[in-house]
């Protein structure tokens, strides 16, 4: 993250980093590393990912360990916008252009039934993340986003997925807004408090035997014969294997791995509760983002308020040009709204490759890492690190979701992360001086 220059954004171990901090009603874990640790699986990062390999690997028999620098969600999990969705921001058909018609169709398949099996694991593990099954809309913002939207829909239909392409007048009676040309509603959809979920499978897999310590950043990995050695801050961590959780988060830790896809910020702002003037809106509590090139999003929490974000960081903490932008899109949407207070502003980081497209590299022997998740980590975080689990188990990299490969670097991705970031720095004075 980038410092901020205002000290109302200023942030300490202690202070929460998003909404979903503040409000989860699921208990932050704390354990410490106690000297040194051999295992069969180390995890490095506590996010979904690598709470979800720890969990289904621990449910296996596994002996695995998650090490975690910060705290359980600190990094785009705890800072998510917590849309549950289904597939990838690519429409399925251009995924099988890219991976084929095998692979294109399985991952597809995949992760078009994630949002069912992130749900069954809040179920079976009593996760409190305030979890809606209402869906959620890809919202049109013009007219061509409601012609991607018709082709989107079409081939959700053949495939069989509960998909409805909504008029105006029927994304206006859902929203309560006629701000957007129509929408996609995916009924196989929902939304969570994303803290709430990490801390939950944090919880779990605790439950199941996974060994976890936060404040542990590791520095060094090393290959001693069949073993991985883990140099952290806090003492060595031996382990046959390593999965890396990091995403968008990820370090120097493995020489070139930041340079396989491009960081970009994603912010958001939450109101106070809306109370009786927010009931006609999203009164479904579907989640919302739309198809602008700078994507906007939109969604309720259980208490009633009201989170709005887009692409870029918060400049000028709770009071400077993020606040004036939050104001004027939510005035823009529902002019009804008199009197708005913010709660919380926060941003995170998000990890984009070329193609939008999620990888998953094999970085060495028994070393690996899923990354690029392009914006949605919640089901392929999830459904990756359960496939992580199958793998260390015996499984073999041919069924993995995606194939298997060697990392390769993206050209300059210092100056890509630049450009966009002033780009989105432009949007949002734009939006935010809009008459």
């Amino acid at each position: 993250m980038r410092a901020e220059t205002s000290k109302a954004f200023e942030m300490t171990d202690e202070t929460p980093i998003s909404l979903w901090d503040l409000t989860t009603e699921e208990t932050a874990l704390s354990p410490e590393m106690d000297g040194d640790i051999t295992t069969d699986l180390a995890i490095i990062g506590g996010g979904f990912t690598g709470l979800s390999t720890a969990l289904h690997a621990a449910e296996r028999g596994i002996d695995c360990h998650v090490l975690e620098a910060k705290k359980i969600g600190f990094g785009g999990s705890g800072r998510n916008v917590g849309l549950v969705n289904a597939g990838l921001w690519l429409p399925p058909q251009d995924v099988r252009a890219q991976l084929g018609e095998e692979r294109g169709t399985s991952l597809i398949t995949t992760l078009g039934d994630a949002p069912a099996y992130v749900m069954s694991l809040i179920e079976r593990h009593q996760i409190r993340c305030e979890a809606t099954r209402t869906g959620t809309i890809h919202a049109a913002h013009s007219p061509a986003g409601y012609e991607d939207l018709a082709r989107r829909t079409e081939e959700w239909h053949r495939l069989g997925a509960p998909v409805d392409l909504l008029s105006r007048e029927e994304t206006t009676a859902k929203i309560g807004s006629t701000a957007f040309h129509g929408g996609l509603l995916d009924r196989r959809a929902g939304t969570i408090n994303p803290m709430g979920y990490v801390r939950g499978l944090a919880r779990a897999a605790m439950a199941a035997g996974a060994g976890i310590s936060i404040g542990v950043t590791a520095q060094k990995l090393t290959r001693i014969g069949d073993r991985w050695v883990i140099e952290t801050d806090r003492g060595q961590v031996s382990a046959r294997f390593v999965v890396l959780g990091t995403n968008a988060y990820t370090d120097t830790l493995w020489p070139g791995l930041k340079q396989t896809f491009t960081m970009i910020h994603y912010f958001q702002a939450a109101t106070e509760p809306l109370g009786a003037q927010g009931e006609s809106i999203l009164s479904e509590r579907q989640g919302v983002w739309d198809t602008g090139r700078i994507m906007f999003s939109m969604r309720r929490d259980a208490f009633g308020r009201l989170i709005v974000g887009s692409m870029g960081r918060v400049i000028g903490g709770d009071k400077g040009l993020s606040r004036r932008w939050a104001r004027q899109r939510i005035r823009a949407i529902f002019p009804e709204l008199v009197d708005i207070e913010f709660e919380k502003f926060w941003h995170g980081q998000i990890a984009m490759t070329p193609d939008h497209l999620p990888r998953i590299f094999r970085l060495a022997d028994g070393l690996y890492t899923p990354i690029g998740y392009n914006g949605r980590g919640i089901t392929p975080g999830t459904m990756f690190g359960k496939a992580m689990a199958d793998l260390v188990a015996g499984g073999h990299e041919g069924d993995m979701p995606l194939p298997v490969t060697n990392p390769s670097r993206v050209g300059s991705t210092g100056i890509r992360s630049t450009m966009y970031d002033a780009a989105f720095t432009a949007k949002q004075i734009k939006d935010a001086y809009r008459r």
